[in-house]
């Protein structure tokens, strides 16, 4: 199972994280089938636009409690500062995405960032 984890800039559009999602599943040679859900931490639980996102996807959006969020930011190679002062991690993107997926789960790679919103990629840990 693949989660995208969503980080981004207070007040983006809809449309800005449904092209960082797209953006980054392209980027992966992914198409949208491939996604289980999205995630986002606890800051961003009122962003409209990655509310809305999920909706038009037909995905789940799970919001990552503070705890589980500081625990998968441990294991995220971006770093923003902006994001470590705001949020205690230097990526909310790829430390959602962890968090969503689950123990063992791994990132397909660095976050992506497109119009002011930040994309990760990571797969569950489970074997299919």
């Amino acid at each position: 199972m693949i989660f995208a984890g969503i980080g981004s800039r207070k007040g983006v559009s809809e449309q800005q994280v449904l092209s960082a999602i797209s953006a980054a599943l392209a980027e992966y040679r992914l198409d949208l089938s491939s996604l289980g859900g999205l995630a986002t931490a606890s800051l961003k639980r009122d962003e409209t636009a990655i509310h809305s996102a999920a909706r038009q996807l037909g995905l789940p959006l799970i919001i990552v409690d503070d705890t589980d969020l500081a625990r998968a930011g441990t294991e995220t190679p971006s770093r923003s500062e902006l994001s470590l002062t705001l949020t205690g991690v230097a990526s909310v993107s790829e430390a959602a995405a962890l968090a969503a997926a689950g123990e063992g789960a791994r990132l397909l790679g660095p976050r992506l960032l497109l119009d002011s919103v930040t994309c990760a990629l990571a797969i569950s840990g489970e074997v299919e």
